[in-house]
């Protein structure tokens, strides 16, 4: 058995079954890790030893007929801004570095509860502010399928960690697109789910913005949703965490409804993609016709709301920062530096403003469910760029949006996830995102099952690196 790249589900079933130990899997995985973090600087901590006596003890339980989790002995990385105990939660920035938990956060706490084993944290822009995966404490972290590369951000650690077979599993948070664009940069599977789907922690301050949720990586869609499967539910922690769907979204995977309505906007009348961006994510969406649905082209243009939408989500994070934000000047990356810069001065009028125009937007996105069961984009208008950044604002000669995908629907709270369309002849992959009304993750899932039966990706991953080491 392939101990790096099987699914995930696959390798928790061997391990119940005895056909692999956790103690043979968690070497596996840390042999790994120490072989290819050197060049991808996926992980910036590991906790080795506590991983190995976790496996373990797991392997101890077994053998005494215990029955394990879904997740049983999973080793599992988690982004550096989500609390484990006994290990700094630094979100990529000087200031934080010596934040240690002294608990785990919710998410982390359900899955481990499932039997997955923490092995270390995953690295990220800082505060989870750009696109792609750079900072001054630990460095930059690069894509598996291109080293010179940036596996995307800000979940680019866990996503490189998943791309390049260190782990089974990662967790991700996604506040303008950091589940999608990462995941769409690698290959993965990334799910940005219902705001609020995914409890959050008790952190030190209660957030406002209502655009940042947590949620997985993964190399297939079954393992999302075992995932999910372990993490839902309220928390008391979480005032916005929602009720548990009440069903298991692993169980109803292939059960998709017939003649679903996929509607198909190319560009959301907001950007120009990449040529070969657009060869890929034509072909996958009409593969959607191999499985039932009845595809349409969309071609009202959506509404320009990135300046409301990074009012709203950089006014957070400077909100978070803002007690030391003078104090620790010199410690902050420029490219953080610049985004306070543009919205420390939000006066209520400010925000009013940008609020009215989200408000607008979720009539916009309201009126297109009324129309459609879903709607398919693009994840991105380009492949990977520069691990180093910046982000292309000109795409095929024209100005363009990198991003306008995405962040539409952190800011109406929508379910979203990116398919692998296809891999350019760059050799990078690209993405086709699918947005569906609030709380369908169920229909997500599905729709993804279907698609990944019709154009298989998981037998297709970066090797140079294997080759290489």
């Amino acid at each position: 058995m392939d101990l790096h790249f099987s699914p995930a589900y696959v390798l928790a079933d061997a391990i119940r079954t005895g056909e692999v130990s956790p103690v043979e899997l968690m070497e596996a995985t840390l042999r790994r890790i120490e072989r290819l973090n050197p060049t991808l600087n996926a992980f910036v901590v590991l906790r080795a030893e506590e991983a190995r006596a976790e496996a373990r003890l797991l392997g101890e339980r077994l053998a005494r007929g215990e029955t394990p989790g879904p997740l049983a002995g999973l080793p599992l990385a988690v982004k550096d801004e989500e609390d484990v105990a006994g290990l700094a939660t630094t979100i990529g920035s000087i200031p934080f570095k010596d934040e240690v938990a002294t608990e785990d956060s919710p998410q982390v706490a359900r899955l481990k509860a499932a039997g997955a084993i923490v092995v270390g944290k995953t690295n990220l822009p800082e505060l989870g502010h750009a696109a792609y995966t750079s900072n001054r404490l630990f460095g930059t972290t690069r894509n598996p399928w291109n080293p010179e590369r940036t596996p995307g951000g800000s979940s680019g650690g866990s996503a490189a960690a998943i791309a390049s077979g260190m782990v089974p599993l990662a967790t991700a948070a996604d506040g303008g697109g950091s589940i999608r664009i990462p995941a769409c940069y690698t290959g993965c599977f990334g799910l940005k789910a219902t705001f609020g789907r995914v409890a959050k922690g008790w952190g030190k301050m209660a957030e406002f913005s209502d655009t940042i949720v947590w949620g997985p990586i993964t190399r297939t869609v079954r393992d999302a949703a075992l995932y999910l499967d372990a993490v839902v539910g309220p928390h008391p922690a979480d005032p916005d965490s929602l009720p548990h769907p009440g069903f298991s979204y692993a169980e109803i995977l292939d059960h998709l409804p017939r003649d679903l309505r996929a509607a198909f906007s190319p560009t959301l009348g907001l950007t120009v993609l990449e040529k070969g961006v657009r060869r890929e994510v034509d072909a996958a969406v009409a593969a959607f016709a191999e499985f039932g649905c009845r595809v349409e082209e969309f071609t009202d243009p959506f509404p320009d709301v990135v300046i409301a939408w990074l009012t709203i989500f950089g006014a957070e994070l400077y909100a978070k920062v803002a007690p030391i934000y003078e104090a620790r000047r010199a410690d902050w990356d420029e490219s953080f530096v610049r985004l306070v810069e543009l919205v420390r001065t939000a006066t209520p009028d400010r925000i009013g403003d940008a609020q009215r125009i989200r408000a607008r937007l979720n009539r916009f996105v309201a009126h297109v469910f009324e129309r459609y069961d879903l709607l398919r984009t693009p994840t991105l208008p380009t492949v990977a760029f520069r691990a180093e950044g910046p982000l292309p604002l000109e795409v095929e000669g024209q100005e363009a949006n990198p991003v306008c995908f995405t962040y539409p629907f952190n800011f109406t709270g929508h379910p979203a996830i990116s398919l692998r369309a296809g891999v350019t002849d760059a050799g990078l992959p690209c993405g086709l995102q699918v947005v569906a009304p609030r709380h369908r993750e169920d229909l997500l899932f599905q729709v993804a099952r279907a698609y990944e039966q019709v154009r298989p990706w998981n037998d297709r991953w970066p090797q140079e690196l294997d080759a290489a080491s």
